[in-house]
C-alpha cells in the first residue's frame, strides 16, 4: 500500500510540474524610474508582458498602466532596448498612436506590440521607455528587464 501511495504522489508531483512548464503564466515585472529623484507626471504602476518570456519571431505585447494628474494633448514615446547594457534597438512612436488624445487626467494603459524578428538571440534585455509631451518635456521614464527564448513547448492555437 505505501508503494502505490508514493507512486500516486510522484505522478501528482510530475503532473503539477509539468503543467507549471508547459501553460503560460503572467509574472510581474520590476519596474524603475529612470531618475530616482524626478517627480514624473504620468506614474508608472506596472508592466505586463505577454508573452513572458517573449518568444522570438511570435508577437510580444507590453501592457503599462499608468496615470496622470494632468490632461496630456500630445506628445511621444520612445523605446530603447538594450542587450548586455548595448542599445540595440531604438524607436518613437506618436502617443496619439498608442492612446486616445487628449489622455484625460487618471488611470490608462499605453501598450506595444512588436513581433521580434526570429533571429534575435535569446537572453535578458532591457527596455527603457520615456514618454514626453509636445513640449519635449519627459512625462515618464521607465525600465524593465524581459527575457526572450528561442520558442514555447505549447502551440498557441
Amino acid at each position: 500500500m505505501t508503494m502505490l501511495v508514493h507512486l500516486k504522489l510522484n505522478f501528482i508531483v510530475l503532473c503539477v510540474f509539468t503543467l507549471y512548464l508547459l501553460l503560460p503564466f503572467t509574472q510581474s515585472t520590476d519596474v524603475k524610474y529612470c531618475g530616482q529623484t524626478d517627480e514624473y507626471a504620468v506614474k508608472v504602476q506596472g508592466v505586463e508582458i505577454l508573452p513572458d518570456p517573449v518568444v522570438r519571431g511570435k508577437p510580444a505585447t507590453f501592457n503599462i498602466s499608468a496615470s496622470t494628474g494632468q490632461a496630456i494633448s500630445s506628445g511621444k514615446v520612445v523605446i530603447e532596448v538594450y542587450y548586455f547594457g548595448v542599445r540595440v534597438h531604438t524607436e518613437t512612436h506618436d502617443l496619439c498612436e498608442k492612446l486616445s488624445c487628449p489622455v484625460s487626467a487618471g488611470n490608462f494603459v499605453l501598450s506595444h506590440t512588436q513581433t521580434l524578428p526570429g533571429i534575435t538571440p535569446p537572453g535578458s534585455y532591457n527596455l527603457k521607455m520615456t514618454i514626453k509631451d509636445d513640449h519635449n518635456q519627459k512625462l515618464s521614464c521607465i525600465s524593465f528587464n524581459f527575457k526572450i527564448v528561442f520558442g514555447s513547448l505549447v502551440s498557441a492555437s
